[in-house]
């Protein structure tokens, strides 16, 4: 477990800096994304990564691992806007965001830390394309939650799914840059 410890930090490491040279490109302009449309965009990467492994070839000049990076940032994004809220001007410091960033990349290590020790690294035996398939499935779930008003009777709200979606993103980014 100390092995996925490391390169789960590996994964942090390499996501965190990525968003920290977006936002000082972008700013913080995903603020303003709704809910739904947070859910979108998360859509759009993983329907990307499946696109791609059915067809076996990118006409674009960009793999699988930067949506797996994107997926992970765009679902802290998300968690973020679960606690903010939307915001139609920058009400968030550079630092308060990375801050906030941090927060959630740790919350999510902690969960797979728990669920590893339950499930016993079962994850190292599974194939890339099931990764694929949760998060798309868990996307789903979400816009289900999110079409109740964010209500549900027994099952996890959407908090919890894209903590599962940023764990099987950092997953398949543990196979690609350390297995492959």
């Amino acid at each position: 477990m100390d092995k996925t410890s490391q390169q789960y930090d590996h994964v942090i490491s390499v996501c965190q800096d990525i968003f920290a040279k977006k936002m000082k490109d972008y700013g913080i302009a995903w603020r303003i994304l709704r809910p739904s449309s947070m859910t979108d965009q998360i859509y759009i990467k993983a329907q990307r990564i499946r696109s791609l492994e059915e067809k076996g070839v990118s006409k674009v000049n960009e793999g699988i691992r930067p949506e797996y990076i994107g997926i992970i940032n765009y679902c802290i994004m998300g968690l973020i806007q679960l606690e903010k809220g939307t915001a139609d001007h920058d009400d968030l410091t550079p630092e308060e965001t990375l801050e906030l960033y941090k927060k959630y990349f740790a919350e999510a290590k902690t969960l797979m830390l728990d669920k590893n020790h339950d499930y016993g690294e079962a994850w190292r035996n599974m194939r890339m394309s099931s990764y694929t398939d949760l998060i798309l499935m868990k996307i789903k779930r979400i816009k289900q939650i999110e079409d109740n008003q964010g209500k549900t009777i027994i099952s996890e709200g959407i908090d919890a799914n894209y903590m599962d979606m940023i764990n099987y993103s950092v997953f398949a980014l543990i196979k690609i840059d350390f297995e492959n």
